[in-house]
């Protein structure tokens, strides 16, 4: 199932910071899911932080560098149930944070909905987000949402290693991300450095190991691997036998597999180990912009968002991401997450700005 393309983009941080290259979920578009005006099950979120004053009839313009036909399935769902209309633009994630940058307290845009934390927290670190509310926050762990509490995590997904079947990357999978570094991994490793996807692994790495080790790191895989625009042309390499293996998000094998089938699925998922920097898990958050005219309805969704109907619509969807709050199970065949992989804290992801200057150094961008 296609949940958007992918294409690298210029992702400016502030006007005094360098231009950093990055690629996001989402293809550009504007839509309306087209409201039916009903409430049935989640409407007391329609007058949340209002004083019970009813919403329906309001519309929220909702920037989305998440899945595209999961975040429209929520925009219809909400809608449903609110009476707010949702004008949704999906994109590139860094080129949406980019333009709200520019325009600063003039965007349309009422809620931004990030694939990743670093393309929100360039915007807090901005003051451009406005404070989540207290119930909102408490609906997901606190570690999956802005310490500063201007953004709410929403999914969460794992970095993993794919591999071709019956090659030695797959009966002998890497048990650390270090180890492809390694020059045996030379012609037999692909990498795809300008997602977005691929960032927050080295800024773990950075956490753990020290930049230089990084830098290093870096600088092996770019003799090692052959470069690849996107996780789904890395995906469909290792599918065909291009090269044996590289490194993903989760979710990339598993739409995959959906579009191949079981009989053209040539790869297989593989988890690093536990605390190692390519078992990190990093989370899709979404904000309420301070500028926003419609705060009540624009919070309205973000309470929606961490609602167990919204959470059971992200389990059930093709994204193949993991649900954050408690009690709303993810898909069957999904590994579970507490068994694979190392939540990494928020606040040590930051803005991203230091692992894609180690990109740039490496000539990976």
């Amino acid at each position: 199932m296609v949940l958007g393309p992918k294409r690298p983009v210029l992702f400016l941080t502030v006007l005094s910071l360098s231009a950093l290259a990055m690629t996001a979920c989402g293809s550009s578009a504007t839509t309306s899911t087209g409201s039916n005006g009903s409430n049935d099950g989640t409407g007391s979120t329609a007058k949340a932080a209002s004083g019970d004053k009813p919403l329906a009839g309001q519309s929220l313009t909702v920037y989305s560098g998440q899945h595209e036909q999961t975040v429209k399935a929520l925009a219809t769902d909400f809608e449903s149930r609110t009476g707010i209309k949702i004008q949704l633009r999906s994109g590139d994630e860094a080129e949406l944070a980019n333009q709200i940058l520019q325009e600063g307290s003039g965007s349309p845009a009422d809620v931004f909905y990030a694939e990743n934390p670093p393309a929100l927290t360039v915007l807090e670190e901005q003051n451009l987000l406005a404070p989540v509310t207290p119930a909102t926050l408490k609906a997901v762990a606190a570690d999956d949402s802005s310490p500063k509490g201007d953004w709410i995590g929403v999914s969460a997904r794992t970095a993993a290693f794919v591999a071709a079947t019956g090659t030695p990357a797959d009966s002998a999978p890497p048990t650390s991300v270090r180890d492809l570094a390694n020059p045996s991994w030379k012609g037999r490793l692909g990498i795809a450095p300008s997602e977005t996807d691929f960032a927050p692994v080295i800024t773990r790495m950075i956490k753990t190991d020290g930049a230089d080790a990084a830098k290093k790191w870096l600088t092996a895989l770019k003799a090692n691997a052959k470069v690849y625009n996107s996780n789904e042309d890395l995906s469909a390499a290792v599918n065909s036998g291009q090269v044996q293996g590289g490194v993903v998000d989760h979710y990339y094998w598993y739409r995959l597999r959906d579009e191949k089938t079981a009989a053209g699925t040539h790869s297989a998922l593989h988890y690093f180990a536990k605390g190692d920097p390519g078992a990190l898990v990093d989370v899709s958050g979404a904000a309420v912009l301070a500028s926003s005219k419609h705060q009540a309805a624009a919070q309205a969704f973000l309470a929606y968002l961490t609602s167990a109907p919204a959470q059971t619509v992200i389990a059930n969807s093709a994204s193949y991401e993991y649900p954050l709050v408690a009690g709303v199970q993810g898909k069957k065949d999904l590994t579970p997450l507490a068994s694979i992989g190392t939540v990494a804290p928020v606040a040590d992801l930051g803005d991203g700005k230091e692992a894609l200057q180690l990109l740039q150094d490496a000539g990976l961008l």
